[in-house]
Order: structure tokens, then C-alpha cells, then sequence
């Protein structure tokens, strides 16, 4: 039965790294108000090697229509508004030469409608990768019967990864719940 225990602790540690990453996509799709993370996919020529905005600027959200973008160094604030220009995120950036802001316009109703739809496609997206755990951990648990593990004990892991399983696609129909809230709320 131990080895099975191993299994489910995996099984759960991976399951709570794709909540994680759930919650990191879902905080680019922004809900009316600005915020810094909105930018975070960004990536800037930064002497000639790409790196992402973070790293090459300071970024901030001083009140709620407004992220401003500080660079490190003033000779690339251009290229910094390049990439936010090609990048998909939607905004216009301003440059009055030391920062660059970006006013975040209100939702109408038709794009927070939009959003919610990007929204399911991401926990249709993080519901598969959980699915997909549990297979994973139920075919490796099997394997284990061929190492001479007791069936039943093979059977209540099974058992025990599906309850994980629940509990972790019941959080992220929660999530979306609160996200859907966040977006369609004036």
C-alpha cells in the first residue's frame, strides 16, 4: 500500500501544480479593472535576447483604468512599446517619454461575454489536465500489480485518486464561478 501512497501524493502534487497554472492564465484575462498581470506574456528585444517585461521594466497598476511601465533603462522604453503594441492584449500604449501608461477602456457587455468564453475554454483546459492525471496515476497504480501489490489494495488507490480527482475539478468550477462573477460584475 505504500507504493500506491506514493502515487496519490503525486497524483495530488500534480493536480495542485495545474490549479497553479490555472490560476496564472486566468489572471491575463483581465475583469474590467488593470492589472500588472495583464502584461506578464509580454516578451521585449532586450540586447538582442528576449526577455519579459518584468525583467526589463517596472510594472504597476497606480489605480484602477491604469497600468504604467516604467523601463529600467530609458533606451528602450521604444522597444517596450513595440511589443505591447504586437502583443494581444488590446491596449494603447501612451509614451510621454520616461513611462509608458495604458488606460484600460470599461467592458461592454459583449466583451465580458467574450471573456467568459476564454474563461471556459481555460478550465475546460485545466478539467482535461486533471483527467488526465488521474488516467496517468490509475495506469501507473496498475502497473503495481504486476510488482506484487494486492489488488484491493490497487482498487482503493484507484478509488482514492478518483475522490482526489472530485475534489480538484470541484475547485476548479469554483474558480470559474468566481472568475465569471468578477468579469460579468459593473
Amino acid at each position: 500500500m505504500e507504493e500506491v501512497e506514493l502515487y496519490l501524493d503525486d497524483a495530488k502534487d500534480t493536480m495542485e501544480r495545474a490549479l497553479k497554472h490555472l490560476n496564472i492564465e486566468l489572471s491575463k484575462i483581465r475583469a474590467g479593472r488593470a492589472s500588472a498581470q495583464m502584461l506578464d506574456g509580454i516578451q521585449v528585444e532586450y540586447y538582442g535576447v528576449m526577455s519579459s517585461l518584468s525583467n526589463v521594466a517596472s510594472v504597476s497598476a497606480p489605480d484602477a483604468r491604469t497600468i504604467a511601465v516604467k523601463p529600467f533603462e530609458r533606451k528602450i522604453i521604444g522597444d517596450i512599446e513595440k511589443a505591447i503594441r504586437n502583443s494581444n492584449v488590446g491596449l494603447n500604449p501612451t509614451n510621454d517619454g520616461d513611462t509608458i501608461r495604458l488606460n484600460v477602456p470599461p467592458l461592454t457587455e459583449e466583451r465580458r461575454r467574450d471573456l467568459v468564453k476564454k474563461v471556459r475554454i481555460e478550465i475546460e483546459t485545466a478539467k482535461v489536465n486533471v483527467r488526465n492525471i488521474r488516467q496517468d496515476s490509475n495506469n501507473a497504480i496498475r502497473k503495481l500489480t504486476k510488482e506484487g501489490v494486492a489488488e484491493d489494495d490497487v482498487k482503493k488507490g484507484e478509488e482514492r485518486i478518483q475522490k482526489i480527482t472530485d475534489s480538484y475539478i470541484t475547485k476548479v468550477e469554483q474558480i470559474f464561478t468566481q472568475k465569471e462573477q468578477d468579469i460579468m460584475s459593473v
